[in-house]
């Protein structure tokens, strides 16, 4: 990764833009969908854990591990990058923390729960406090997108094998979040155009979050910054994956709908990764 060029970099960073602001497809199927279309919605959610799941533990981790063995050997090498794993996972669990649930785009509602939202329009109170929880989960939201936006720009910058298919599973996941910020800000305005602008922008901070974590981490990168970035990154997306993506799938379908989104994305992921190997 050290000395990347000009093309992976703008590569890499269009597919976390991509990913970023795909809460504006959430705010459009907010709009548009009935409760019964959202089944696909399941499949997708399922099939973005999979996909990261696989990933983080076939792929990212193993990078992770082979960054610190050759500073430490393999013993070492294997701990450290379990350590740093699990820092991952204690840093998304933060910022979890820190944020309110009322607000926290990781509290999922159900879509029939966001449309009651709709019988309460009718108070001014009312419509300032929906408005409120608006704005502050885009804002969550945007807090929440700084370490994915790093995860999916890092791993782009690594090939696009892991760039493409995490920016996918990026991309649907970030689609629930859209929702939760354009449902309430909809039903308090009456507005589609400024619920959609307030979702849209709500993604930007996924970029931003890697650039500056690039920035921040290119004049230190090498073996041992490769072995915690890439164990933090695959801690982090196995965060997302079973606090948010799978009780979103089972939120949004069932339990059928949600296995056959996760062997969907494993088997998607498998197989990619080695049409991958045997191309390059």
């Amino acid at each position: 990764m050290q000395g990347v060029s000009p093309e992976v970099f703008f590569a890499a960073l269009l597919l976390t833009v991509l990913a970023g602001l795909s809460t504006g497809v959430g705010a459009v199927i907010a709009f548009f969908s009935k409760d019964n279309n959202y089944k696909v919605l399941s499949v997708g959610m399922g099939f973005s854990a999979g996909v990261m799941v696989y990933i983080s533990f076939v792929e990212i981790l193993v990078k992770s591990e082979d960054g610190f063995s050759k500073v430490y050997g393999d013993i070492i090498g294997e701990g450290l990058a379990l350590v740093f794993f699990f820092s991952g996972i204690a840093l998304a669990a933060f910022i979890d923390w820190v944020i309110p649930d009322d607000v926290n785009p990781h509290e999922l509602k159900s879509d029939k729960e966001l449309s009651e939202l709709q019988d309460e329009v009718h108070s001014v109170r009312k419509k300032n406090s929906l408005k409120r929880t608006g704005v502050f989960t885009a804002i969550a939201i945007g807090i929440h997108n700084f370490p994915e936006g790093f995860a999916t720009f890092i791993s782009a910058l690594d090939g696009l094998a892991l760039g493409i298919p995490i920016a996918l599973a990026i991309a649907i996941h970030n689609i629930p979040e859209g929702m939760a910020v354009s449902l309430p800000i909809y039903h308090a305005t009456g507005d589609k155009k400024k619920a959609f602008y307030y979702a849209f922008g709500s993604g930007i901070a996924e970029p931003i979050g890697a650039l500056i974590g690039f920035f921040v981490l290119l004049p230190l990168m090498g073996d041992l910054t490769l072995g915690i970035t890439f164990a933090m990154v695959a801690g982090i997306m196995i965060y997302i994956s079973f606090d948010e993506l799978l009780p979103a799938a089972r939120i949004y379908g069932n339990a059928h709908t949600t296995i056959f989104g996760i062997t969907l994305g494993i088997g998607v992921m498998a197989f990619s990764l080695l049409f991958f190997k045997i191309i390059s």
